[in-house]
């Protein structure tokens, strides 16, 4: 595997109605999950990716890990359970630009990962590991399985792409400040939101973000800035990289094709700014289709956004 990736991913129902949900009587089956997105996206560009968590031995734990080995990537170490169910959610539309998500994750079959579990060599043959700040919101124990396998990359010389992702109905915001700052200071890359940067550091300038998070010890911090693009900067060099024109029609799964689009330029020699670049363009052809990862582009179509077609920038489908 070039990436490892692990997380909980969770069977999404959403509706095409911009109705309170109280009053939506159909529903879309999906799958959507932060890091399974990014395994997904890694995986339609070519890279050799593998991803893991412990799913529910339910007919929907079956369900994502059939769709997330369809995509191409590796399932091999997941484990299932009897004793704990996959989790669910739901998405709400109402007004244009307004989304609201309801989790039933409490106590899931994710969230009885544990560190005892990881499979060292496994995670140790990888080129990069791929963390996100939502698995160790789940449970104490997948925070020590976070931690873990975070130093065992270190251990091994293994690459480690954070990005915090909070997600605030999982976290009491004093936990989650010490420790995401504490997963970000094991982090050889780390992707924060503008927002995030903000909490994390106390600055609301991207610059002076990024120079707080970069002195944790990271190669480089690239601060997410949505339709702005992004900003990065390293101990050498930094930067804004602009975003790709695009018609927004769903914003999330940005982030992780962002990631994903990222690590792909890392993993093929690109600079720092190439590869947020590519980051930035991916999380253009993402937000313009219904869902977290049937939009993620192919190295094709990728490339036509890349040259700056003006057929794909629109995002036609």
């Amino acid at each position: 595997m070039e990436v490892v990736t692990f997380g909980e991913s969770m069977v999404l129902f959403s509706t095409d109605q911009r109705l309170p949900l109280e009053y939506v009587h159909q529903f879309n089956k999906q799958m959507a999950g932060a890091e399974s997105n990014v395994a997904i996206g890694l995986a339609k560009l070519g890279h050799t990716v593998g991803w893991f968590s412990k799913l529910g031995q339910d007919p929907f734990g079956r369900y994502i890990h059939q769709f997330i080995r369809g995509q191409g990537v590796d399932t091999s170490r997941c484990l299932f359970t009897g004793e704990a169910p996959t989790a669910v959610f739901f998405k709400e539309r109402r007004a244009a630009g307004h989304t609201q998500v309801y989790y039933y994750r409490n106590h899931s079959a994710a969230s009885c990962m544990t560190a005892e579990e990881l499979d060292e060599a496994y995670l140790t043959q990888a080129k990069i590991l791929h963390v996100t700040g939502i698995t160790p919101a789940l449970s104490d124990s997948c925070l020590h399985l976070v931690l873990g396998a975070m130093d065992l990359a270190r251990q091994h010389g293994v690459k480690i792409v954070f990005d915090p992702n909070i997600r605030w109905k999982l976290w009491e915001a004093s936990d989650a400040k010490d420790i995401l700052l504490e997963l970000a200071s094991k982090a050889d890359y780390i992707l924060p939101g503008l927002d995030e940067g903000e909490f994390l550091t106390g600055y609301k300038e991207p610059v002076e973000s990024a120079s707080a998070l970069l002195k944790l010890g990271a190669q480089a911090v690239v601060i997410k800035l949505g339709k702005d693009g992004a900003y990065y900067q390293t101990s050498a060099s930094s930067g804004y990289v602009p975003s790709f024109p695009v018609q927004e029609v769903d914003p999330v799964g940005a982030g992780d094709g962002f990631a994903a689009g990222f690590i792909s330029g890392l993993l093929r020699g690109e600079s720092i700014e190439q590869a947020v670049r590519r980051a930035n363009a991916i999380g253009a052809i993402v937000v313009g289709v219904n869902g977290d990862v049937e939009g993620l582009p192919t190295d094709e179509e990728l490339a036509r956004m890349l040259s700056g077609e003006n057929d794909y920038q629109n995002v036609k489908r």
